[in-house]
């Protein structure tokens, strides 16, 4: 179990509603037109509420959950992050990426915008384990945003959802639902 956990890749795949977009070059360019694309702003968000949604949903895709719809239709990514076995340390070939999506939420198109970093692991392993690991992965995302890249954390949220939301169509022990989702949330301050 640990073994296959060694070189988990958590995805953040490129979803610009209603498929996901596996394999795109990422680019600031690209980040920011497929987060940017905002019709609604989300409402109050309760972590709490989420995560136990998730949790109770019995493996059910994002859009059958009822404040996890809502989410599932608003702007979202998917970047390859990769952490060291069953650990929540980013691996220093992923700071690459995680630059090229500060610079995006850096850019002026996006100042304004608040986001939700989602932890998803596979049904592989103990799955207590494996919702704590995505919460702490998700953490450790928000983390580095905001620390190595400063990015204001106050326009991040982090939630782990361990096995729970399996992206639809795919066993759940699938390696491509070890994943980190970032979704755009909508305005979160008015310009000054």
């Amino acid at each position: 179990m640990r073994r296959f956990l060694m070189k988990q890749t958590l995805l953040l795949a490129m979803t610009l509603l209603p498929g996901f977009a596996v394999g795109q070059e990422i680019s600031q360019e690209r980040i920011v037109k497929g987060l940017g694309k905002v019709t609604a702003a989300a409402p109050v968000i309760d972590l709490e509420l989420l995560r136990q949604e998730a949790i109770n949903g019995g493996n059910k895709p994002m859009g059958a959950l009822p404040n996890w719809k809502w989410l599932s239709k608003l702007p979202q990514m998917i970047v390859e992050i990769n952490f060291e076995n069953d650990s929540v340390a980013i691996q220093p070939n992923s700071y690459r990426t995680l630059g090229m999506l500060a610079d995006a939420l850096h850019h002026p198109n996006m100042w304004a915008y608040n986001f939700l970093i989602v932890g998803h692991a596979s049904s592989t392993g103990d799955e207590k384990h494996n919702l704590e690991l995505s919460e702490q992965r998700a953490a450790a995302i928000k983390e580095a945003l905001s620390t190595t890249f400063a990015v204001d954390p106050q326009r991040l949220y982090a939630v782990g959802v361990g096995e729970y939301l399996p992206i639809e169509g795919t066993a759940t022990d699938a390696s491509n639902n070890r994943r980190v989702q970032l979704i755009n949330l909508g305005v979160f301050k008015k310009k000054s």
